[in-house]
């Protein structure tokens, strides 16, 4: 199973778009009569919802959203999901390049979705930028963590075991692709943001003096350093305050002692 899919609601999906074009090379794969608009790097789906009330959704706010996963058998997550949480919802949904065949919760309730397919991408290309790291606050990391284990088979990265063994309950997994990171909502950890869900997320770059000169340049968007996180070099954020971890140098764990990096899939 692997994670595939970004859901962003946003006041200005057109304006999104245009940044991450521009500044990530994203291209486009479908839009909505609404005003949504689908990109992808290759293999992710990263979707932009325009806010509206027809959306319905129980957080209606801008911002980071929900994600999604490609499965192979649907009937064996969904199974896996009640045994988790038992008379957990299941959801339809539409079944298009924006959406999956079904969505569940997290046991924060954050929204999943599942596909079959992978969310019309139509390939697996590793280009650059790519993105590969989503991160969540969460007021219980490690059931959180547990959580994303035990029913989307996500492995315990090095990291994850670094933070436990000083007694710090962040987790951090990988499926062979990508990277997430849960952190608690409530911490005193220097740079923490205050935002529960799906809090921020990253793409491996190439040229990275060059990309923050160009994110520092759109009117609203900006690009700080971060020397002291684990996988980032620079935190930026999209005209609509969305969190984005540039990394470059330090390349993204994925799985158990592999990192990311930009010359390509290493073993650490």
């Amino acid at each position: 199973m692997q994670l595939r899919y970004l859901a962003i609601l946003a006041n200005n999906p057109e304006g999104l778009a245009e940044f991450y074009r521009d500044i990530f090379r994203l291209r486009e794969l479908s839009r909505g009569a609404a005003g949504d608009i689908a990109l992808t790097d290759g293999y992710m789906n990263i979707s932009l919802y325009r806010l509206r009330g027809e959306l319905n959704e129980p957080r209606m706010e801008t911002g980071l959203h929900h994600i999604g996963f490609q499965v192979e058998d649907l009937d064996d997550v969904i199974a896996r999901y009640h045994e988790t949480i038992p008379g957990g919802l299941v959801i339809d949904e539409p079944d298009n390049l924006s959406h999956g065949a079904v969505r569940i919760f997290d046991p924060e309730c954050t929204p999943v979705t599942l596909a079959r397919g992978d969310f019309g991408v139509g390939g697996d290309v590793d280009a650059l930028p790519r993105m590969r790291h989503v991160a969540f606050n969460a007021l219980y990391p490690e059931r959180l963590g547990d959580f994303y284990q035990d029913v989307f088979g996500l492995r315990v990265l090095g990291a994850m075991k670094a933070f436990r063994r000083r007694g710090r309950p962040n987790a951090f997994l990988g499926d062979g692709r990508s990277n997430l990171a849960v952190h608690p909502f409530y911490t005193d950890n220097f740079g923490h943001e205050a935002r529960h869900g799906v809090n921020h997320f990253g793409f491996l770059v190439d040229g990275l003096e060059a990309m923050v000169s160009a994110i520092e340049a759109v009117p609203g968007a900006s690009c700080a350093p971060r020397p002291e996180r684990p996988y980032e070099d620079y935190r930026a954020r999209d005209a609509e305050g969305n969190g984005i971890d540039l990394c470059m140098t330090k390349g993204l764990e994925v799985d158990e002692a592999k990192l990311d990096t930009v010359g390509g899939f290493v073993t650490a």
